[in-house]
């Protein structure tokens, strides 16, 4: 799957002043990433809502991103949750024609143990053809999925192909990317540690910041693959603050007032999100200013 080696993002779902879907502005977006060297998309994460969409807005974001990519970059849609016979209901009521790889969230509230995980991802994986890449990201789900558990399913299930990581422990990634067997890639999902586990063999990233500054993001993350240190450094140094200012209050505002910003949307997110404040705001704003 060399394809999902670089940059991907985690588009939002910009919403118009009633909260209705704004396609026009999901167009925008993925023409903006996709014209400044953004490798893939990822429709339908965390950072889309998808927990607040229902499943014709879904159908109807997919075709936007669809037709607005017009074949030029892989896609990958979130597929995921806690009951494991209505992820693999999804899964085969989806038409999947036009993409690459699902990314499936580890079941969260139900708090599982690691057999529950393996039996968790070991039915999806036995219910379609589509590539998976698993998606642990404890903060969100209460438990995280060890490297055990996931080095057992790489090795398990062909089409089990990669892992967004984003426990934001850097021992584990060290740990995914020591023992993994060959080809299974290891997806930073954190902004603020994706450089260093590029650097330590990592395949890169599922970003957030990434939609908002494209071409500085994936020079990083490509300068990351190719080992050169020094230059991915100084481009880290200069993204860190804002990649910290989103995540201050809660994803995805923290990212839809960077790219109100910009003019790409109006910030708004649905309950029980609620849009960045005026002071978060206004720290985004100088940043973007001075960039």
């Amino acid at each position: 799957m060399k394809e999902l080696i670089g940059t991907g993002v985690a588009l939002i779902t910009p919403f118009k002043s009633d909260l209705s879907i704004d396609h026009q502005a999901l167009a925008a977006i993925v023409e903006f990433n996709i014209t400044n060297g953004v490798n893939y998309l990822v429709i339908c994460g965390t950072t889309g809502e998808s927990v607040t969409l229902s499943t014709e807005e879904k159908k109807a974001i997919t075709q936007t991103v669809i037709a607005a990519n017009n074949g030029r970059v892989p896609l990958v849609i979130g597929i995921g949750g806690n009951n494991t016979a209505a992820v693999i209901a999804e899964l085969k009521s989806s038409d999947l024609s036009e993409i690459t790889a699902i990314l499936s969230v580890a079941p969260y509230y139900s708090k599982p143990t690691q057999e529950g995980f393996y039996q968790h991802f070991k039915a999806i994986a036995e219910a379609t053809n589509t590539p998976i890449i698993l998606y642990n990201v404890p903060g969100r789900t209460a438990k995280n999925v060890e490297a055990s558990t996931v080095l057992r399913l790489a090795n398990d299930f062909e089409s089990i192909v990669a892992i967004k990581e984003a426990g934001n422990n850097m021992d584990q990634y060290l740990e995914l990317i020591a023992h993994k067997p060959e080809g299974f890639l290891v997806i930073s999902g954190d902004d603020d540690l994706v450089l260093g586990v590029t650097l330590a063999g990592g395949a890169g990233v599922i970003s957030v910041i990434g939609q908002a500054f494209p071409e500085a993001f994936s020079e990083m993350i490509q300068l990351g693959l190719e080992s050169e240190v020094k230059t991915s450094r100084n481009l880290e140094t200069r993204l860190m603050p804002i990649i910290n200012l989103i995540f201050e209050e809660n994803n995805p505002a923290g990212i839809k007032a960077v790219l109100k910003n910009m003019g790409y949307c109006n910030g708004l997110v649905r309950l029980p999100l609620v849009p960045a404040t005026t002071g978060l705001q206004s720290k985004i704003d100088a940043f973007v200013a001075q960039f």
